[in-house]
């Protein structure tokens, strides 16, 4: 049997699991989250929810991959066959994001070179939704090809291609020993010249004033856990996939810390530096920082480069900012691709660099669609879909069958026996309590929430083709490849 490749050292697998955690979300989604949630007073159910759930559930996913040797559906057929399905759900989650997630990595790169004679000109909104998307008005309605955005897809997918061709330890952890360094850099040299503009100091006040009494409300204590579980990467097989390379005496739980710690730091960095942005751009519009301040796409395409324009040194801030972004998601990309590539290698013995070709071709023309004037809007509906109500149910199943089912003990003994710190009691109760219960709420208020009100305003054809139906196809699709005929080695593990 041929043996299973490993990272090259313990840097290397950090940086590329952080690199996979480290995503557009931390840098556009947790700052409006904070702020949106009592300021600094969010920090208290965030560092809870990263100590009981966080830590916990990525301590666990590093356990099960280094000992079961190998992508999602194997780690599941190798505890029992008949679950081998669960883990081709998540695979099929994570492609599905992939496709998409492809074309916002694209208009980071298209943007890198936007910032540098702010092409986006005085009106950066009207810029983005008419010139450059060419937005129509239904996701039915494609529109034509917008080739800009095509071309980024295809470099995106290139690179993408280029690092999970090479291999785990030529291609992925090089290409993270690279990017995230960088990407750390690239933020602090942001951070030391935004701080400094004036109004900064307003934007972050806003953003880590406390607000106690927030944490009453058991919403943002759900929040909370939410930003944890959508920025770490658990629950849809990658962290099952990278932590199968990692050599067996390898200090699990120290690993896990450090990568939980990482991405969370770089997340508070991330609200710094856009919070005294949106502070400096209050301050020279004459605005309220609540009237400037925004989350997702509108964040990153919108409101950040008309604040650029109002910011000296335009052209310097700009393509730094749009290079973070460009870092962030390129190497999360890179980990959901390889996450995929390697459930199929593993299942059916193909090599690695005919799954990576084929998956990456098929992936650019599916990620067309995305290019097209109804592309933002039809990924509004997937995006919303595929990560409340498939990837969060499907990382719950998990959490229920191997602390209930399969349970946690065998697993522990995995951990503590290669770990510089042990878990036990209080990491068992963590996850089959704190993480089942939270996980389960936050499940139950996505579906009661799109069954009673339709998502965004969309029509009722448009959400169920575009967004109901992703359920049965994670599922089926699960099922399917479950049932099909693997390589003789598929059930073999190295323990």
């Amino acid at each position: 049997m041929k043996k299973r490749e490993q990272w090259g050292s313990r840097l290397g697998f950090i940086l590329a699991a952080v690199g996979s955690a480290i995503g557009l979300g931390n840098i556009w989604r947790f700052p409006y989250m904070a702020y949106e949630n009592g300021g600094g007073a969010f920090l208290i159910p965030y560092i809870f929810a990263l100590l009981t759930a966080g830590i916990p559930f990525m301590i666990l996913e590093f356990g099960l991959g280094q000992k079961y040797r190998g992508s999602a559906p194997k780690v599941f057929a190798s505890l029992n066959p008949k679950w081998e399905w669960i883990g081709w759900s998540q695979v099929m989650v994570a492609a599905v994001i992939s496709i998409y997630y492809v074309a916002v990595v694209g208009w980071t790169l298209n943007y890198a070179t936007f910032a540098v004679d702010q092409s986006w000109g005085s009106d950066p909104k009207a810029f983005f939704f008419n010139e450059y998307l060419g937005l129509t008005g239904s996701p039915l309605e494609l529109g034509g090809i917008r080739w800009n955005i095509l071309g980024a897809c295809a470099l995106t997918w290139l690179a993408t291609w280029t690092a999970c061709t090479s291999g785990v330890r030529k291609g992925i952890e090089r290409a993270c020993k690279v990017l995230i360094p960088l990407l750390f850099v690239l933020v602090l040299v942001l951070i030391c010249r935004v701080v400094t503009l004036d109004g900064a100091l307003t934007g972050l006040e806003f953003l880590f004033r406390p607000d106690f009494s927030k944490i009453a409300d058991f919403s943002v204590w759900t929040d909370a856990y939410g930003q944890i579980f959508y920025s770490l990467s658990v629950g849809f097989s990658i962290m099952l996939a990278y932590s199968s390379y990692l050599p067996k005496e390898s200090d699990t739980a120290n690993n896990a810390a450090m990568t939980v710690f990482l991405n969370c730091g770089f997340s508070l960095l991330a609200g710094v530096m856009i919070f005294s942005v949106l502070g400096n751009m209050a301050h020279e519009t004459g605005k309220s920082v609540t009237d400037v301040a925004g989350a997702g796409v509108g964040l990153a395409f919108v409101i950040i480069p008309k604040a650029i324009n109002t910011m000296p040194m335009p052209s310097f801030f700009g393509v730094l900012f749009f290079l973070c972004l460009l870092m962030a998601g390129l190497s999360s990309q890179i980990s959901i691709v390889e996450a995929i590539c390697s459930s199929f290698i593993d299942k059916f013995g193909w090599s690695r660099k005919a799954t990576v070709t084929v998956y990456c071709a098929a992936g650019f023309g599916l990620t067309s669609i995305f290019a097209t004037g109804g592309g933002l809007l039809i990924l509004d509906i997937v995006d919303h879909f595929i990560n409340n109500l498939c990837l969060l149910p499907v990382a719950l199943i998990e959490i229920v069958l191997l602390s209930w089912v399969v349970g946690l003990d065998e697993t522990k003994t995995h951990v503590n026996a290669t770990s510089d710190f042990t878990v036990g009691t209080i990491w068992k109760t963590c996850l089959k309590f704190v993480t089942i219960i939270v996980l389960g709420y936050a499940t139950l208020r996505n579906v009661q929430g799109d069954f009673g009100t339709p998502y965004g305003g969309y029509g009722t054809d448009e959400l169920i083709a575009l967004g109901w139906s992703l359920i049965p196809f994670v599922l089926m699709m699960g099922v399917y490849l479950r049932n099909k005929q693997a390589a003789p080695t598929f059930m073999s593990t190295q323990h």
